[in-house]
Formats: structure tokens, sequence, C-alpha cells
């Protein structure tokens, strides 16, 4: 496919056919993906495919934790997890609620699930002093988390990023054996969709992209 095509197309895939995903597709995949871009090049990621289904109902089972309260927060008219803004919903609420099963089903009906974690003695904190929620070192994770959705859209799979376990990362830690220095990432179900999007919608550039300041004229 063209590289252009692929960016355009590749959605969140949540439902799928049931076809397998085999070990050399998927190796493939990887193959291409792990040309993403880390600091540094010190290439911390770390990939576990799981295939068996016990652990992939515990992986569900640990994502309802994040998925509770944010139903809860949205129900409530709050931006979910909101990093600026203190929750309102009390822990009460948050666990009366019900998550329905939509939201962990491609965990199990996918052809494998992929976690990404990544090694934290590796990667470029360079924001951890600042007064907020540190992002930066996720640029040494998620290029690659998105080179293998990419990687899978050129061979007619798909997926999506999902992070709702990572509420309960200490969990997830002990059921897949990781070890205390690398952080949960990501959780991505793979597999053939059961629909494929053919166009996705955006923002036009013109909305998010300025010139020389963030008020400046549009691009």
């Amino acid at each position: 496919m063209d590289l252009y095509d692929v960016m355009r197309t590749t959605g969140a895939v949540r439902q799928f056919t049931g076809d397998p995903l085999p070990d050399d597709v998927l190796r493939r995949i990887l193959d291409h993906a792990r040309f993403a871009p880390s600091g540094g090049n010190r290439q911390g990621v770390h990939v576990i495919a799981v295939r068996d289904v016990a652990t992939r109902r515990a992986l569900a089972e640990l994502s309802r934790t994040g998925a509770r309260r944010y139903l809860a927060q949205k129900h409530n008219g709050e931006g979910p997890w909101n990093s600026l803004r203190p929750m309102k919903v009390t822990a009460d609420e948050v666990a009366a609620i019900e998550v329905p099963e939509q939201m962990t089903a491609p965990l199990l009906t996918a052809a494998v699930v992929l976690v990404f974690s990544v090694d934290l003695d590796v990667v470029a904190a360079i924001d951890q002093d600042l007064d907020r929620i540190g992002l930066v070192a996720g640029a040494s994770v998620y290029p690659f988390v998105w080179n293998v959705l990419l990687a899978a859209r050129n061979e007619g799979f798909g997926g999506v990023l999902t992070t709702m376990a990572v509420a309960e990362e200490p969990r997830v830690k002990e059921l897949l054996g990781l070890p205390d220095e690398h952080a949960v990432a990501a959780i991505v179900p793979l597999g053939r969709p059961l629909r494929q999007v053919t166009k996705l919608t955006r923002r036009p550039v013109a909305e998010f992209a300025t010139r020389e300041n963030f008020d400046g004229e549009s691009l």
C-alpha cells in the first residue's frame, strides 16, 4: 500500500474476523516496526505476544479498573483521567459502574494481544522535574507502537492502542513477569478487521497548526 493511504486508513480496530495472525506475519510486522526512533537510539521497548486465553482474560479483567473510572467520569461530564482537574466522582460511584463487555472484548477476540513495555532505565525523561504529568519518555515507545499498527494495516490486519490496564500496572507486571524497571506502555489487540475503515475523520491542518506562536496565523 501507498504510505499515505496507510496513514489515512489506520483506524482503531476493535472487531475481528477470527482469522489467525501467523507468527511469521507478526515477526514481519515487528521487523519493520523496530525502525521507529527512540531516545538516544537505546531501544528499550519489549513486546510480549500473548495468545494464551487465560492470560488474555486476566488482562481484560485488569482493564476494568481503568474503564470504570473512565466511564464514571464521562457520565459525570468530566474529562476522564484528566491530569489537570481532580476527579469529582466518588470511589463508591466508580466501583458501582458496570463495564460493558465490548470495552474488553478486543482482548479476547483478537488473534493476538501485544503488551508493550519500556525500560525506564534507558529512557530520557527530560520533563521529570516539571510540575506536570510526564510525557517525554513516551517518545521512546509510542512511535514503535504506532509503527506496529501501520505495519499491521499494510499486512491487512488492524488493532487498537489501549491503556486501561495500566491503572493496574503492578498486577499486569506480576501476571507477565515484567522486571521492576519496566513500565507498561500499551496493550494492543491485533487481528483481521471485521470491517476495514477506508476514510478517517480528523481536524483540518488549519485548526491545529499555526505560524511562529500558539496564537499565530493558521498554517
